[in-house]
């Protein structure tokens, strides 16, 4: 049985659908807070076959998709350590797939006890679960935000991480800490993903595509940081789905001269591509140009991002590989879909 964490989310609602038409037997869980629109979050667990979950729901109860009868959820919140526990202890999971998290860079510099709490916390419970009853691998979200200031590029796993530059990436590089010290303790094989700037269909209100296109249909100005001079490597949905499924088969070892049977890898498409480039093409895509209001550099932002898939390939054989434009008209269809 896999565990999948986060499953209302962006990403492990794809990878729960990907999974499950594959027939694998699923125990899905999420919080569903209001990050962000709950209702989205509610209609893509209506696309995995789930019926709305009403606040009122009681912890412990499961409910089965009507769509994918290997399916289940519950809305469990990760920061329940007794929730938590007693979930790894009724159920024997082959595979944990931990992607519940606090996301958001900007957020995290108004409410920083929402990332302590859910990425701290919340990922330390699911490390203790697994102490007690341990899973054949656990894969968890780490972020290409681990990076922070570095100036090297392509990012590399090799690469020092020590200059976050925001407490949400902070965390992040706490949880692969986490995750490596528990792996060396209690011999879990443990896999953490950095995962490059995610856009696709489902894809979150608070990100970049989801806020551009919006403004661009509605004829507002998109705010553009920097003043346009940062590039990021904007790697399609599918393609992290995919390189989540290729890797959580491949379970690390302990080898001789190693101390955990951990791993690390980047999954991005591996070229960045300058904003005002990924403007051009949704405005190219929904034949409409943008308004640009172009205003100075963040606090917690990264000028670029760029992975280096090189370990990802060489261990699993797989690299992400959907281009850009045609990412691009897959977001865009659903967009117009979705919010029309």
């Amino acid at each position: 049985m896999i565990l999948i964490t986060g499953a209302a989310g962006f990403i492990g609602y794809h990878l729960t659908k990907r999974l499950a038409e594959s027939g694998h037997e699923i125990l899905c869980i999420d919080n569903i807070n209001n990050y962000y629109d709950v209702d989205l979050k509610y209609s893509r667990l209506a696309a995995l076959g789930l019926k709305k979950c009403p606040d009122e729901i009681n912890a412990g109860s499961l409910v089965n998709s009507a769509l994918f009868p290997s399916v289940r959820f519950g809305k469990i919140d990760i920061c329940d350590t007794q929730r938590i526990a007693e979930l790894f202890s009724n159920n024997c999971f082959d595979i944990v797939l931990h992607l519940a998290a606090q996301a958001g860079v900007r957020y995290s510099l108004a409410n920083p006890h929402a990332y302590i709490s859910g990425n701290i916390q919340g990922f330390l419970n699911i490390l203790e679960a697994a102490k007690q009853n341990p899973p054949r691998h656990l894969v968890y979200a780490s972020s290409s935000s681990v990076y922070g200031l570095n100036t090297k590029t392509p990012f590399s796993e090799n690469d020092a991480v020590n200059q976050p530059a925001s407490l949400y990436a902070a965390t992040k590089r706490s949880n692969e800490l986490m995750a490596y010290t528990y792996s060396h303790l209690y011999n879990i094989p443990v896999t953490g993903l950095r995962f490059f700037t995610v856009y696709g269909p489902w894809g979150r209100p608070d990100m970049s595509p989801v806020i551009f296109a919006r403004s661009i249909i509605e004829d507002k100005p998109i705010n553009v940081f920097n003043n346009g001079n940062m590039k990021r490597d904007f790697t399609f949905i599918g393609d992290i789905v995919e390189g989540i499924v290729h890797v959580m088969k491949n379970i690390p070892v302990k080898k001789a001269n190693e101390a955990a049977p951990a791993a690390l890898y980047n999954i991005g498409y591996g070229k960045p591509v300058p904003i005002m480039d990924f403007i051009n093409t949704l405005e190219k895509t929904l034949h409409k140009k943008a308004a640009i209001n172009y205003a100075p550099m963040q606090k917690g932002d990264m000028i670029e991002t760029w992975a280096d898939c090189s370990a990802l390939e060489r261990d699993t054989g797989y690299c992400p590989q959907t281009e850009l434009s045609h990412g691009i008209q897959q977001f865009v269809a659903w967009y117009k879909d979705y919010y029309k």
